[in-house]
């Protein structure tokens, strides 16, 4: 008897004949549809990555602006 994964319980609860096709070793017959999915949530994933990148890079820009502004405004009160 195979071990029973963790990822295999939520592909048994999102659709039990799926899962049961997957431990028989059936192969899916929408391999273009899936290839195309994993395509799209890597780019999605990439996008999230670089957003947060970007958000990051805006924040410390933003805490240089400030870190400027103050020694400005120090430099002209002396």
């Amino acid at each position: 008897m195979k071990p029973l994964r963790a990822s295999e319980i939520g592909s048994y609860l999102y659709c039990a004949r799926a899962w049961w096709y997957q431990r028989q070793g059936v192969e899916s017959a929408n391999q273009a549809e899936m290839n195309t999915g994993s395509e799209l949530h890597r780019r999605h994933g990439r996008a999230v990555l670089l957003a947060g990148l970007l958000r990051w890079l805006g924040l410390i820009t933003l805490l240089a602006a400030l870190m400027l502004l103050s020694a400005y405004c120090t430099a002209q009160l002396f």
